[in-house]
């Protein structure tokens, strides 16, 4: 779908969905070519000197080129392999130079999931601009969005929300796991999660496992949180919960067999921290299952 675009409407239907795309396009712009091409609707082409202001979240991936993107109080340099995160009600333009041009793919979407997703990632948020560089799979679900919208099957809509909740989870997967590509830690955390997935029967200590492995503590609990979301005791507790709640749903044991299972010091603590993790006593989840 190079050098072409759609506008896509949606219905009642999938506005509810929660996340419902509104267009899908590439360009390639040569150089000293007029930006942005036309020709597109009053709502998205706009002047240079004028700026725009969107109603909907936009990506757009620059593959080769180079360029500026403008917003009030903000002048961000857009070189190849950067994302530009656009936000409903921002004014806001931006263009290729006028000696370089530049290759886009964006997708537009919006809806109430979104927002909630967008909100919750902070490089989502906070970015108007953050550099991935090349990544064939990003171009590939570009692709299979544009594929989609192309014939408008029904059902595409829903399909194309997938798609760009993918976009935004491997956009942030490469920006998170940039802060481990050159650190020997990243190789610790993961023999890590190995241990605990193999131990979750038993009642760890984490600094045992870290003096095990020849890291620093402190350094492997900070890195272990931010390279997985969990620290490592919160990683190890979840583990414990999830084989938990298959064996209430799965087996007839008890709530006492359970605990003792999977190491609990006693049914009072495992059934306390399964409410913690669930808003549910053991024995409520299991008849709420039933």
């Amino acid at each position: 779908m190079l050098n072409d675009f759609k506008y896509l409407p949606n219905s009642h239907t999938d506005s509810n969905w929660g996340l419902y795309i509104t267009v899908a396009g590439s360009a390639c712009v040569e150089a000293g070519s007029e930006y942005p091409p036309a020709p597109h609707p009053s709502g998205y082409h706009f002047k240079w000197e004028n700026g725009r202001v969107l109603h909907e979240y936009q990506i757009n991936y620059i593959t080769n080129g180079e360029g500026v993107l403008e917003t009030k109080g903000d002048i961000i340099p857009i070189k190849e392999g950067s994302i530009i995160i656009l936000h409903p009600n921002v004014w806001h333009r931006y263009k290729p130079k006028g000696e370089t041009g530049w290759t886009e793919h964006y997708v537009g979407f919006m809806g109430n999931m979104a927002e909630s997703m967008i909100a919750s990632s902070d490089i989502l948020s906070k970015n108007k601009v953050t550099v991935i560089g090349f990544h064939e799979k990003i171009i590939d679900l570009y692709n299979e969005i544009f594929k989609q919208v192309k014939y408008e099957r029904p059902g595409y809509q829903q399909i194309c929300s997938g798609l760009i909740i993918q976009l935004m989870g491997n956009i942030i997967s490469i920006k998170k796991n940039e802060d481990f590509t050159h650190d020997p830690i990243q190789k610790a955390i993961q023999k890590a999660c190995i241990i605990i997935r193999n131990n979750t029967k038993e009642n760890l200590n984490i600094e045992h496992i870290a003096n095990e492995l020849e890291v620093n503590y402190s350094h492997f609990r900070k890195a272990f949180k931010r390279y997985t979301g969990f620290s490592p005791l919160q990683y190890h507790s979840s583990l414990r919960i999830k084989q938990a709640i298959d064996q209430l749903i799965n087996t007839n044991l008890s709530i006492k067999e359970i605990s003792h299972n999977l190491g609990f010091c006693s049914v009072y603590y495992f059934s306390k921290l399964f409410k913690e993790k669930t808003g549910k006593t053991p024995s409520e989840y299991r008849k709420s299952t039933q």
